[in-house]
């Protein structure tokens, strides 16, 4: 399997809480979480492409709008559909059946724009599919009935030309990168913060049948302060 070097970046809480909190000292590690990942005079990674989970995306770019589908829409062909294997940057969505409402193809990266591609499995259905080809929006095949991670990377690499990648989803996505062996950096904006909810998303979560529990090591490769006593580590992921 080829594979982009996968980054893992997040901002949390000190808890390990992921949510957002009324809090200037939460705003500026927020900034400066997107300054590294999103500002293109900023970012230190030198990514071609970033990874969000479904609840991410419907978060920030579709806001929960249905699909506009036909389906009385003829049969699209098998397999993947490439819209543009040259964007100067790409937007990675999983999206396992197939439901995000997208308006655009594209969204923006900073100021550059990125290319959208869904990431989705083969339960996804012709009218699905037949909705992202009119909207111009790439999709790839990645897994019968849940996402396998190889074969996606695989294609990010092979498809897109993909070198280096960033994840920024929620604990679910980060965890099952890291208990999959496909992380090869983790990057956290620690914020001095925290609010003990037990209820909160933390920056990594198991969950069946993606991942599971397992007592994982990191090395240290890099601290750094950053302002209003936020801080900036890098780990890699320790080999058993």
């Amino acid at each position: 399997m080829n594979k982009p070097y996968v980054i893992i970046h997040t901002h949390t809480s000190i808890d390990g809480n992921l949510d957002i909190m009324n809090l200037r000292e939460f705003e500026e590690a927020s900034r400066q979480y997107q300054e590294l990942s999103l500002d293109p005079e900023k970012q230190q990674f030198g990514i071609q492409g970033y990874l969000n989970g479904k609840t991410t995306t419907q978060d920030n770019i579709t806001h929960y709008k249905e699909p506009e589908l036909d389906e009385k829409a003829a049969p699209v062909p098998e397999g993947d559909y490439i819209a543009n294997t040259d964007a100067a940057m790409y937007y990675f969505s999983i999206d396992p059946r197939g439901e995000l409402g997208f308006e655009e193809n594209t969204f923006g990266y900073g100021s550059i724009s990125s290319h959208i591609v869904e990431v989705l499995t083969e339960q996804a259905s012709n009218a699905y599919k037949d909705f992202l080809r009119r909207k111009e929006i790439s999709y790839i095949i990645a897994g019968q009935e849940q996402i396998d991670y190889e074969v996606m990377l695989d294609k990010f690499y092979n498809l897109f030309h993909v070198e280096r990648m960033m994840v920024g989803g929620g604990g679910t996505m980060n965890w099952s990168f890291v208990q999959n062996g496909l992380a090869d950096e983790i990057s956290v904006i620690l914020a001095p913060i925290a609010n003990a909810d037990p209820a909160g998303h933390r920056f990594f979560a198991a969950k069946e049948p993606y991942s599971n529990i397992k007592e994982t090591a990191f090395q240290l490769e890099s601290v750094k302060e950053l302002e209003h006593d936020t801080l900036w580590i890098r780990y890699s992921v320790k080999e058993k």
